[in-house]
């Protein structure tokens, strides 16, 4: 098949070992013609040696992402059948945010997905049948303690994909969001390659540095529902499912004729969906305060309190 008779695909954020990678490399399994981008080409090395075409973006940079356009609109012929968007960044409690690093996050995990989604959508609907697709999180669902802005973030991304599925409709343009669970890349490592402090000396929680590390080092703390506790952390290993098995799901499920709203992928993503849908948010409440050890903390604190009383 010619590269100018194969369905295309964008996709941000694919830096080596991360899920954008997986992403292009199951595309192009299924005959796809794959754009994939990143900041610096370096970080795609290995995808140009099994056909993918790489570029160098930023998505933060709307000079950078017209021009990437008009690149690729050059090499397909003003069309682009689908769009991903993933290129996450993590954050901290809210009460030990840098607000300029808040800003910085929105505008990588909200405002450039809507930058791509405005400047590609003429070569989608081109294309007689486009689709967005959007790389969302668990914890843009489910209140998980210390990623606040990122959290919330994904929750944007989330009502920005549902909103978008209504007015691109008439277009015939497809909105899928993924609702991401524990999926084992190399997001975590430099964390575990090197530990830095997570709470600095002033925050409300350097009380719970030791057991918020360990969530870092051996379990996906962000993700994972099942038999985990503080106490007892599981191994990301153990609980993640693989890139590429995430990738399998998650092009499976975008390319059908008629692709889901949602696909709910990675490990504990149901058990997500479970709580979210079927308990009270009290309850909801309780259970991740009780995981992230802020129970534990509000009896240190009325303890404090009542030596001082």
């Amino acid at each position: 098949m010619s590269a100018s008779s194969k369905k295309t695909v964008l996709i941000t954020g694919c830096t080596a070992g991360g899920i954008g990678a997986a992403l292009a490399k199951e595309f192009h399994s299924r005959g796809f013609r794959v754009f994939a981008v990143s900041r610096k080409l370096e970080t795609m090395k290995e995808l140009p040696a099994i056909g993918i075409e790489t570029l160098a973006l930023d998505v933060t940079d709307i000079d950078a992402i017209r021009k990437t356009k008009e690149e690729i609109s050059r090499r397909t012929d003003g069309k682009l059948d689908i769009l991903v968007n993933n290129a996450p960044v993590g954050d901290a409690a809210v009460a030990d945010l840098d607000m300029e690093v808040v800003r910085a996050l929105y505008e990588l995990n909200v405002f450039a997905p809507m930058c791509m989604v405005q400047e590609f959508l003429p070569l989608l609907i081109a294309s007689g049948k486009g689709c967005v697709v959007n790389n969302g999180s668990v914890a843009g669902i489910m209140p998980i303690p210390f990623t606040a802005a990122y959290n919330s973030s994904k929750a944007a991304l989330h009502s920005f994909g549902d909103t978008l599925r209504l007015e691109l409709a008439p277009f015939n343009v497809r909105v899928v969001n993924l609702i991401t669970g524990a999926v084992n890349t190399n997001i975590l490592q430099p964390y575990i390659d090197n530990p830095a402090e997570f709470f600095p000396e002033n925050s409300l929680y350097k009380s719970m540095e030791e057991e918020r590390q360990a969530q870092i080092r051996n379990s996906s703390s962000t993700y994972v529902f099942r038999n985990y506790t503080p106490a007892n952390p599981v191994p990301f290993t153990e609980t993640a499912i693989s890139a590429a098995d995430f990738a399998r799901t998650v092009v499976g499920a975008v390319t059908k004729s008629s692709p889901p709203r949602a696909v709910w992928a990675g490990a504990n993503a149901r058990d997500g969906w479970l709580i979210d849908t079927f308990l009270p948010r009290s309850t909801v409440d309780w259970v991740m305060a009780n995981m992230f050890g802020m129970l534990k903390l509000a009896a240190r604190v009325r303890s404090e309190k009542s030596k001082h009383t």
